[in-house]
């Protein structure tokens, strides 16, 4: 995939302004509505069941996030993901935690089952704990054991087995679709001192998903996040780094991205 074609995609959000439905949690509601504003789309934030389904409807894209789960924004979820189905509309499972808690691996399997979701996003864990039902972590940080073989392993089996685009988030994020695996080292590690930056690469993927194809869209997520991340690091406080992480998704230029983007695509074969 070359910086010509992220580029290309950029654009075409921005020309298009598409509306984005975004269920996630409260921890990170204002960054991912920010980042899909900054992109170029609209977001919209709704969760009440009784009007989840609607929205979906009137969407271009959809991203379900697991990071804060309540009765009502389970149920809802599954109703915006039955709309997405039956509507034809892109929707990314952001399958937070799911390596700490049995509830969470339950409702993601069966979620997928009924829906197949065009992306299925989470950390080097996460993405392990889908192919391995015994896979433990603490919390929803990703752990030393999952390493990027183990994770290449689990997401090219689990791109397979669902027919969906894995995008495993961590130093080099990983991207397959199970042909296919790139792999993208734009970033900083100050991106794991704010919380809600995974959510917001998850809210970008699913504005990106509105205009492109799904291994695209997850590609063009990580890479616009990454660049921005690295061009916003300095010696400045977490505050001040989000604050520039703002700045730089909302002025993004081609000539930004052509500069900085790093990714580096193989076939499994090739891996």
């Amino acid at each position: 995939m070359t910086v010509d074609y992220i580029n290309e995609i950029r654009a075409e959000l921005r020309h298009a302004r598409p509306l984005i439905h975004c269920i996630t949690n409260p921890i990170s509601i204002h960054q991912c509505a920010n980042a899909v504003l900054a992109a170029g789309a609209r977001p919209i934030m709704a969760e009440h069941p009784g009007e989840v389904s609607e929205i979906t409807q009137t969407a271009s894209a959809l991203m379900l996030n697991l990071g804060n789960i309540t009765d009502v924004r389970l149920q809802s979820m599954l109703l915006a993901a039955e709309t997405a189905k039956r509507c034809h509309i892109p929707f990314l499972l952001d399958a937070v935690g799911i390596s700490c808690s049995q509830l969470r691996r339950n409702y993601v399997a069966d979620l997928i089952q009924q829906f197949t979701p065009s992306v299925i996003k989470g950390n080097y864990s996460e993405i392990c704990t889908l192919s391995d039902e015994t896979y433990r972590a603490s919390g929803v940080d990703a752990s030393a054991d999952a390493t990027v073989e183990k994770t290449v392993q689990s997401a090219v089996k689990s791109a397979r087995n669902y027919h969906s685009v894995v995008l495993a988030s961590g130093k080099s994020d990983i991207i397959t679709d199970g042909k296919t695996i790139c792999f993208v080292q734009n970033g900083t590690p100050r991106l794991a001192e704010i919380t809600g930056t995974g959510c917001m690469q998850g809210a970008l993927a699913a504005a990106y998903l509105s205009v492109s194809d799904s291994f695209s869209a997850a590609v063009t997520a990580c890479t616009v996040l990454g660049v921005c991340g690295e061009m916003a690091a300095n010696e400045c406080g977490s505050g001040s780094f989000f604050v520039k992480l703002m700045d730089h998704l909302s002025l993004l230029s081609d000539k930004d991205v052509t500069a900085y983007s790093k990714s580096e695509e193989k076939s499994i074969e090739e891996f």
